[in-house]
């Protein structure tokens, strides 16, 4: 069944910038982009108009402050999610952007991978909201909340015994599966051990990565099966 686009505003002072970003939105299956602007005036304008539900925000603006956009925006009765970009690594706007709710922050320049990483976890959280009743129980809140934690970048630091190159690997198996996996399937698709799948499949469910389902027997005790977060699926 193919699944409605989630439409996506870019807004970036800089006309080619917003116009690479527009290209790595668009290159991010289940996106697209329904317009682009290059002013504070124009974001706002547009924003209201098209009712996106995503918007990239830049920071700096020729007019104003993305921040102070996003504070307008805030105003509407649904108003949309939003990630904001910026050239500056002022830890006063990160601060702000998080008081105001933002998603993410995101520093440029960035890569698409760096994006599109955000943007698929956006879409999982999308569409885990759209699938919950109005009264979710403590545990599908807790979810939603480690939904847009992402796989660590290089150079952050891990457990001990812990990889990045290796827990992106583990991730990627179990989002690429489509359906949920225990840790003896990981190994058999990754050619890790069993006990490493295991410690790297317990990792990611601690942070919001992953989610855990226990899969019952006719005997003995229950079987962890990891997924992705995202929509229930016939338990």
């Amino acid at each position: 069944m193919s699944r409605t686009p989630i439409r996506v505003l870019v807004v970036d002072d800089d006309f080619l910038v917003a116009s690479i970003h527009k290209a790595f939105v668009e290159r991010t299956e289940g996106f697209e982009v329904v317009g682009e602007a290059n002013s504070a005036a124009d974001a706002l304008a547009l924003a209201n108009e098209l009712a996106p539900d995503l918007v990239l925000m830049d920071v700096y603006l020729p007019d104003g402050s993305g921040l102070d956009v996003v504070r307008s925006l805030l105003e509407q009765d649904e108003p949309p999610q939003v990630i904001m970009i910026s050239a500056a690594r002022e830890l006063e706007s990160v601060r702000t952007a998080m008081r105001l709710g933002a998603l993410h922050f995101l520093v440029k320049p960035f890569s698409y991978p760096d994006l599109a990483e955000r943007l698929q976890a956006f879409r999982r959280l999308h569409e885990r909201l759209e699938g919950l009743d109005e009264s979710p129980e403590q545990a599908q809140v807790d979810e939603l909340f480690g939904m847009m934690r992402t796989v660590p970048a290089e150079g952050v630091r891990l457990p001990k015994g812990h990889s990045v190159a290796t827990l992106t690997l583990i991730r990627d198996a179990v989002r690429d599966a489509g359906e949920p996996l225990s840790a003896g399937d990981v190994s058999t698709r990754t050619g890790v051990s069993r006990a490493t799948a295991q410690r790297y499949l317990s990792y990611l469910q601690r942070t919001g990565a992953l989610t855990l389902q226990l899969r019952y027997g006719t005997s003995g005790r229950p079987e962890n099966l990891y997924r992705m977060p995202g929509p229930d699926k016939g338990r």
